[in-house]
Parts: structure tokens; C-alpha cells; sequence
């Protein structure tokens, strides 16, 4: 069955780094775009960062761009999410999706989701 699983999070100070992993299983990983999602308490899901399916085409939330840095590895099928100078903001519970053929910055259009991980950063 179709399984994204992600690792990595956990609590850093802020100025810290982190980075994510989540590995795809059950599914074709290289005809996915793939993308992260975050979620605070009392929040909607926001996009963070998305990865077209050959990894040559990346794209980034403003909140993010400059800090944050996308990469897939397709011979492991497995996207991460290299996070730097990372901000008490940026807490929240981290999300992989994967989305057949394309990404867009939706949550609603994504096929498949992960459990998540949870970032928190402390001032």
C-alpha cells in the first residue's frame, strides 16, 4: 500500500538546522511531484515547498525561500527538506504529499500524505 513516512523533526533552538525525510513506498516515486506541507494548532495547512518529479524545478512559500531547500533522491524514494536559521514561527507539524505527475501548492490536490513530524523551535 501507499506509505509516506516522514522523519527528522523534533526541538532546536532558533538559528538551528533540521532536516526532514519521508520515504515513498507503494507507488511509481519518480512520476510524483512531491511537497511539504506545515500545519500550527489553530492553523490551516500551508505549503511550503514543492519539487517537480525529475528534481530540477523547486519552488518555495515566501515565509521560507532563502532558509528552507527541497531535494529528492529518486534512486531511494525519498524528498527531503534541509531547514536553516530556522524561526520559532516555523514550528508546527511537517507534512510530505505526493501529487501524480506535477505539484501544485494546494493541500486539496495532493494524492497521497504522510503521518507527519513535528518541528519546534524554541526562542
Amino acid at each position: 500500500q501507499v506509505q509516506l513516512v516522514e522523519s527528522g523533526g523534533g526541538l532546536v533552538q532558533a538559528g538551528g538546522s533540521l532536516r526532514l525525510s519521508c520515504a515513498a513506498s507503494g507507488f511509481t516515486f519518480s512520476m510524483y511531484g512531491m511537497a511539504w506541507f506545515r500545519q500550527s494548532p489553530g492553523k490551516e495547512r500551508e505549503f511550503v515547498a514543492a519539487i517537480s518529479r525529475s528534481g530540477l524545478i523547486t519552488d518555495y512559500a515566501e515565509l521560507v525561500k532563502g532558509r528552507f531547500t527541497i531535494s529528492r533522491d529518486n534512486a531511494k524514494n525519498t524528498v527531503y527538506l534541509q531547514m536553516s536559521s530556522l524561526k520559532p514561527e516555523d514550528t508546527a507539524d511537517y507534512y510530505c504529499a505526493a501529487k501524480y505527475s506535477t505539484y501544485v501548492v494546494y493541500a486539496r490536490d495532493y494524492d497521497y500524505w504522510g503521518q507527519g513530524t513535528q518541528v519546534t523551535v524554541s526562542s
